[in-house]
């Protein structure tokens, strides 16, 4: 797998794709499911944190 890539979409989330380790505050890992990219909230207002679940639209 490749390098890992961030990339901060405009008024939406934080893409993550590549070769990375999704943590949360203590250190555990998050599960990602194997999955290639994953879409991170930045708008604070998912119900499905870390992940995004679209809810930035809705406050555009």
């Amino acid at each position: 797998m490749s390098e890992a890539k961030l990339v901060v979409k405009e008024k939406g989330p934080i893409l993550v794709s590549g070769d990375f380790t999704l943590c949360d505050d203590k250190g555990n890992n998050i599960d990602t499911q194997g999955k290639a990219t994953i879409a991170l909230c930045a708008c604070g207002l998912t119900e499905n944190g870390p992940f995004c679940d679209g809810k930035h639209k809705q406050a555009q």
